[in-house]
């Protein structure tokens, strides 16, 4: 600074060097606002990076959920499952997953650049931005297409003249229904296709639980940690600025509270799936309740960043009733899911689109989707009815679409056989028939090895 003056000062002096000044102090100035413009990049990918990491420890979450949630002789199986899903997960989405999601120039039903990450990193499309979306993978990244780039048919970004429907964009910020309808919808088709447990509807039978309930609350505990990624992370960059410069609104503002409604719609769903459970059974079930956790998540990923404290507690709640419904409508038609994933994750996934057509604030809308004139927000907020008529097209849409890949594929796989094992592995577990042994030493209570057939 000491030489930059003196070279100023001495351009300055006597008859003076203007243009030399001037350049000298653009040059500095230019040198400053590169260094802030590269500081605001490593800040966002920084931030973006360790939503990443919050979202792959979902990974671990649910591979301990799955394992305390299935048979004890089904320990390992489901593990390596969980594994293989985030090796393959990670694999296929390199290779053509995030260019159907993301590649851009494309149409709006699917994505056609970016293969194998060609022409990455660019602006916009980083490795960190690939990174937080890999486990995701499932089937979504059509669906995310749909949503969340700048082509798709129910982007909430597009231009005012573009929106398809009702003159309204879709906002699903996080994935209520990209990520959670999408694969409870998935589980759907699988639990019809491959059909109950053996014993589980029986005359004589028991209510087939999980076996580890402690495997059950950490998974959840670290799902719910995640979750800070899943949906805070969303927003992709943080160093984003609502008002003027030097106030309290802005991207991180936003983050905070994005967090907060998080917590609120799951905290709540847990208490009311606790009570209910005991209205219902006399029993505090703690493994139910966990679940009723993460259907509050499921449901407030849609329009976390959009709605009130108020609403949360609203969503939280609705969502631990559709969950509990859910639930009793499969008993009563003898639908088997150990998982709940279809109650969980479609029902609560649907409600969560539908939740924030009604409760999406104007000013968090105009914050989060800025410069479209006229966009509309949530019913009950005074925003009119497009933004609900928007969703309820695409719940139909992601279940069409859905339907219509897995199913078939289901399908084809009991065809052949690789669905489903056959009885004499699924009495003695998967474990001890695919894997050469148990996870551990566990005697399976003698009520259900004997509703199975299995030995006790």
């Amino acid at each position: 600074m000491s030489t930059c003056a003196s070279e100023l000062a001495i351009m300055l002096s006597g008859a003076g060097n203007a243009t030399g000044a001037a350049d000298l102090l653009c040059g500095r100035l230019d040198y400053v606002s590169n260094g802030i413009i590269d500081t605001s990049n490593a800040v966002n990918s920084t931030y973006l990076l360790f939503s990443a990491y919050l979202v792959f420890a979902m990974q671990l979450g649910f591979a301990m959920l799955c394992a305390g949630s299935v048979r004890a002789k089904n320990t390992v199986n489901i593990l390596l499952l969980n594994v293989l899903d985030a090796c393959t997960g990670s694999l296929f989405y390199y290779l053509f997953g995030f260019a159907f999601a993301f590649g851009t120039p494309s149409n709006a039903f699917i994505g056609k650049q970016f293969f194998g990450l060609k022409k990455l990193p660019q602006t916009g499309f980083d490795y960190p931005f690939f990174l937080f979306h890999v486990p995701y993978w499932i089937v979504y990244p059509i669906v995310s297409h749909w949503f969340w780039s700048a082509d798709g048919w129910a982007n909430a970004g597009r231009n005012t003249s573009e929106w398809l429907l009702f003159k309204s964009g879709v906002i699903d910020f996080a994935g209520s229904g990209v990520v959670h309808m999408v694969g409870g919808v998935a589980g759907l088709w699988g639990a019809l296709i491959e059909g109950p447990r053996r014993g589980r509807f029986e005359p004589n039978r028991v209510d087939i639980r999980g076996h580890d309930a402690s495997l059950v609350v950490l998974g959840t505990f670290l799902l719910w940690f995640g979750w800070y990624g899943f949906n805070p992370g969303s927003f992709t960059v943080i160093d984003k600025k609502y008002g003027p410069s030097g106030s309290i609104n802005g991207q991180w503002s936003a983050v905070g509270h994005t967090a907060v409604m998080t917590t609120l719609a799951g905290s709540v769903a847990g208490l009311t799936t606790l009570f209910a459970k005991y209205m219902k059974t006399g029993q505090w079930k703690a493994m139910d309740v966990c679940n009723g956790i993460l259907g509050g998540f499921a449901a407030i990923t849609s329009g976390c960043s959009v709605v009130d404290p108020w609403a949360s507690v609203i969503c939280g709640f609705v969502s631990a009733l559709v969950l509990i419904g859910g639930n009793m409508l499969a008993e009563k038609v003898k639908f088997d899911d150990p998982l709940e994933a279809t109650q969980l994750h479609a029902g609560c996934g649907a409600w969560g689109i539908l939740f924030t057509a009604l409760f999406a604030r104007e000013k968090y809308v105009n914050e989060v989707y800025p410069g479209r004139e006229g966009r509309p927000y949530g019913l009950f907020m005074g925003g009119g009815g497009r933004l609900l008529a928007a969703h309820v097209v695409v719940i139909i849409a992601i279940f069409g679409w859905v339907s219509l890949t897995m199913a078939p594929l289901f399908f084809v796989l009991n065809k052949f056989g690789l669905l489903r094992t056959p009885q004499e592995h699924e009495n003695a577990g998967m474990d001890l028939t695919y894997h050469g042994g148990s996870a551990y030493q566990f005697i399976e209570p003698a009520a259900v090895g004997a509703a199975v057939g299995a030995p006790v």
